[in-house]
């Protein structure tokens, strides 16, 4: 066997042994691009991979810079790595100061060097993935272009299935990359104070986003405690008027006498106690945002004038005939159900149409999952700040409670849970001990077993059969006989043990 037939077998087995010894296959596709270097003085090794129809250079003899890399990208067809990637064929440059094909896009080879060029494709279930190319100096007396290509195409072959792994880790790993870009970026451009990212809210985002720019009226619907007045600042805090007066009058919170007064204004005199003229919310808000909370809930006479306010954007004070002009912007909000207030001769067909201009719709907080545990820390991280507390996580149970529990008075239930919890912990965790004991249920016994080693089992018993009387007791809306009863506990016995724990 010829000394050069020795080398290349030498090769083979060096590249062979880095296959199976290898895992990191970036690691590996340099290690045969140095194989090739150190054993048969091939130069500028480099092994390009296909993203798109673009090659992109993965592995090289030597350690290339930044800008060389930007260079270094073939697309299909472009020059002889390109038409190699084109073809699926090998090529061979013999001197590459006389062929216009070869491009020399990372610069990184003088214009008077004599050298040769070889280029094969590295193909994964009958398709080019990418290529695998080296330099040969003119003057090498080894040098052998054929048996130089015929090595270069078994090593494309045994590498190609390792270039192919290599090839979806990247297309892998710039996924996840893209993915988390994608998250950070929602994160950081949630609209206003609003927190979520379950599906349901990213709709909310993108509605509040659309409409905002705009002067369009936006009727705000979702159950109370949701956050509809927050969504109404979001859109108030992206549009045009952001800096102008944001007004807010809740529908709900005034006497039916009053609601008109408030939302128009009145003269001196209009009624009894009017003793000033006095501006109503809609004067107050011109030029800016005037959002009617619980709108629901509106007097039908108050309506039939805030129908003329949408329209024209006129109105007359209580007590006056004289007609203000105010330039506003309305958004709405309701927990009612609209349609069947209307049905009901409740609520005006066209004053719903106005207002339904862009309708927005808050899902409740129990088809918010993946968004509770989330709300839950941000209040814990703001209300730990109010108080003065040093409170770092949710025990296991609390977390599960939380996420079953099914929330009837959606996030500001859960803002005033724990707010609650922060009050009662005593440590740096809450635990279901903390938590209502509506809530507690199951998880109510959290702790007990977890808590200060130095406890002892009297001291535990004894917190279990308070928690368990407690909810008991709970449950049947503080009547202690009931509890009992549940319990199988005498009258007098359930007396003496309310008293044993420190319930009476």
């Amino acid at each position: 066997m010829s000394k050069k037939v020795s080398k290349e077998m030498a090769v083979l087995r060096a590249i062979s042994s880095a296959l199976v010894r290898e895992r990191n296959v970036r690691k590996l596709l340099n290690d045969v691009i140095e194989i090739l270097d150190r054993e048969m003085g091939m130069l500028r090794g480099t092994i390009a991979l296909l993203e798109g129809d673009v090659l992109k250079i993965e592995a090289s003899s030597r350690q290339l810079n930044a800008e060389e890399r930007a260079l270094g990208r073939y697309r299909i067809g472009e020059g002889v790595t390109g038409l190699v990637a084109r073809t699926g064929k090998a090529e061979v440059v013999e001197d590459v100061r006389e062929d216009r094909r070869f491009l020399n896009k990372t610069k990184s080879r003088r214009k008077d060097e004599a050298l040769s060029f070889i280029c094969v494709p590295l193909l994964h279930l009958g398709q080019v993935i990418g290529t695998l190319s080296v330099d040969r100096k003119i003057d090498d007396a080894s040098q052998n272009l054929d048996r130089d290509l015929a090595l270069l195409e078994v090593v494309a072959n045994i590498t190609a299935e390792a270039a192919a792994v290599f090839r979806e880790e990247c297309a892998e790993r710039e996924t996840l990359i893209d993915e988390n870009r994608r998250l950070r970026g929602m994160l950081s451009e949630n609209p206003g104070r609003l927190i979520g990212q379950c599906r349901e809210m990213r709709a909310v985002y993108e509605q509040i986003r659309q409409v905002a720019p705009s002067e369009a009226t936006v009727l705000i619907r979702g159950a109370s405690g949701t956050g509809k007045e927050l969504v109404a600042r979001a859109i108030q805090g992206m549009s045009l008027r952001k800096d102008k007066p944001f007004v807010v009058l809740n529908c709900a919170a005034l006497p039916e006498a009053l609601v008109e007064s408030e939302l128009f204004g009145h003269e001196k005199g209009a009624f009894t106690d009017a003793r000033d003229r006095r501006i109503g919310r809609a004067e107050a808000a011109n030029g800016g945002t005037l959002f009617l909370d619980e709108i629901g809930d509106l007097p039908v006479t108050t309506q039939v004038k805030l129908l003329r306010l949408l329209q024209e954007r006129t109105f007359s004070r209580v007590g006056s005939n004289e007609e203000l002009h105010s330039d506003i912007r309305f958004i709405a909000a309701t927990s009612r159900n609209l349609e069947d207030l209307m049905a009901k001769n409740l609520f005006r067909e066209d004053l719903y149409y106005r207002l339904s201009v862009f309708p927005i719709a808050l899902p409740d907080l129990s088809r918010r999952q993946d968004d509770i545990i989330l709300l839950a820390q941000h209040f814990l991280s703001t209300l730990c700040a109010k108080y003065g507390k040093s409170i770092e996580s949710f025990s296991p149970p609390v977390i599960s409670i939380l996420q079953s529990y099914s929330w009837p008075g959606n996030v500001r239930e859960l803002e005033n849970c724990i707010e609650r919890a922060v009050l009662t912990a005593t440590d740096g965790c809450i635990r279901s001990y903390n938590l209502p004991p509506s809530m507690q249920g199951d998880g109510s016994l959290d702790g007990l077993f977890m808590d200060d080693e130095a406890k002892t089992l009297e001291e535990r018993l004894k917190a279990a059969e308070r928690h368990i009387l407690s909810d008991a007791i709970s449950r049947h809306g503080g009547s202690h006989s009931a509890a009992g009863r549940e319990l199988g506990v005498s009258p007098r016995m359930m007396s003496y043990r309310l008293a044993k724990v420190g319930l009476r």
